[in-house]
């Protein structure tokens, strides 16, 4: 297998799905002569051509609102989103039309199309460029809402995305866009949406996260074992929406003790939605209260204060130590 970033497993991934199906349209601003503003689109417009690879007009809305027409009469387009912080402008598309026409068509109509879009800091960028608001799209019924943690998955799960009949919101993590390699494999790879992951076991502790702070989450995980001797269990979310309770309710029954980790804001974010179900499935088996390391109820700030916005292993070492210790 190769080793790949992160953009390279969703160049392949976009590369494969074009391939198989002539009905796979890419488009959005600069995917196609410059290849995408991090170069994930890059060269599929030599192999497939401007008839499938879009360059848009600077033009959310109408970006998904020509993607939601060209998945109501058939095709399947993966349209992206320069900037998360610029998907605001499309809301209304996505929430009026995209997330409802299968439920207000009574089944007729599948919206079968993927908004793909860079979220999250770390790389010191401007204002509507670094925030993470999963929870917009997690909150609206009729979406399913996508965040990998690395090449391969995300390879495996943006086919999948692009496969599924309705409407899906695939954020991709940029601060881990070339952070780190992985062995994908050239074959077709898949992974099922709605299912999350087990990436490192333990009895000791559960701890529960998903897209860029998995790595955070997996270096506490690390340094836990290797000062106290504590086996952390770390569970990779990898979809926001639908949840997949089961793995970590199960976990948390088996270890007693939980750690949630995100850097979208803290007020009724996702730790929120996982807390709450783990206290109404798993409460009796709680030894200690719930720990959530977050962001804060602020805006995402310039760059020189972003690294005191983002968890980091520090702050998800503290939230352990206090619930392994309480």
């Amino acid at each position: 297998m190769t080793k790949m970033t992160m953009v390279q497993a969703l160049n392949l991934a976009l590369r494969q799905e074009m391939k198989n199906d002539d009905g796979v349209i890419v488009m959005g601003e600069d995917v196609g002569v410059d290849g995408g503003v991090f170069r994930v689109t890059d060269a599929l417009i030599d192999q497939f051509g401007e008839d499938r690879v879009l360059d848009t007009p600077l033009a959310e809305t109408a970006i998904v609102g020509m993607a939601i027409g060209m998945a109501v009469y058939g095709l399947k387009p993966v349209c992206e989103i320069q900037f998360s912080g610029f998907s605001y402008q499309n809301f209304h598309q996505i929430e009026n039309h995209a997330a409802r026409l299968r439920w207000r068509s009574q089944g007729r109509f599948n919206v079968p199309m993927v908004m793909r879009t860079p979220y999250g800091g770390g790389v010191r960028a401007l204002e509507h460029h670094s925030e993470s608001r999963e929870v917009y799209w997690a909150h609206t019924p009729g979406l399913k809402m996508v965040i990998p943690s690395g090449p391969r998955n995300a390879r495996a799960l943006l086919v999948s995305a692009i496969r599924d009949p309705d409407p899906v919101i695939f954020y991709e993590p940029k601060a881990i866009y070339r952070a780190f390699r992985e062995e994908v494999p050239e074959k077709e790879e898949v992974m099922p949406i709605g299912k999350s992951q087990i990436v490192r076991e333990g009895g000791d502790l559960t701890m529960i996260s998903y897209g860029a702070m998995m790595r955070p989450t997996l270096e506490a995980a690390a340094e836990l074992k290797e000062k106290d001797g504590v086996e952390a269990e770390v569970i990779d979310l990898l979809t926001i929406a639908p949840l997949d309770d089961e793995l970590f309710v199960q976990s948390v029954q088996k270890t007693g003790r939980a750690v949630v980790v995100h850097e979208a804001p803290r007020s009724f974010g996702p730790a929120a939605e996982i807390i709450t179900r783990l206290m109404e499935k798993a409460f009796y088996y709680l030894e200690v209260p719930i720990e959530r390391v977050t962001g804060f109820d602020i805006n995402m700030p310039l760059f020189s204060r972003e690294k005191a916005y983002l968890p980091d292993a520090k702050r998800i070492l503290r939230a352990a130590n206090k619930v392994l210790t309480t």
